[in-house]
């Protein structure tokens, strides 16, 4: 009985660790804010670099002295 025990701790012990897991993680989170940048520019781009080119236009060129 006590080898059915100390084997299952063993085993629990082995497989049920989250060592690594804080890479895993960061990784993953990592990814997904690179996907919802991506979108993000994918959608937001064309509209962004309107207003620039609009407010470029819109701002006075200074007067030579």
């Amino acid at each position: 009985m006590n080898t059915i025990l100390l084997t299952a701790e063993w085993l629990n012990a082995k497989f049920n660790s989250e060592r690594g897991a804080g890479l895993a993680e960061y990784a993953l989170l990592l990814f997904v804010i690179a996907m919802a940048a991506a979108v993000g520019v994918a959608t937001f781009g064309d509209t962004v670099i309107g207003m620039f080119d609009q407010a470029s236009t819109d701002i006075p060129v200074p007067a030579a002295p």
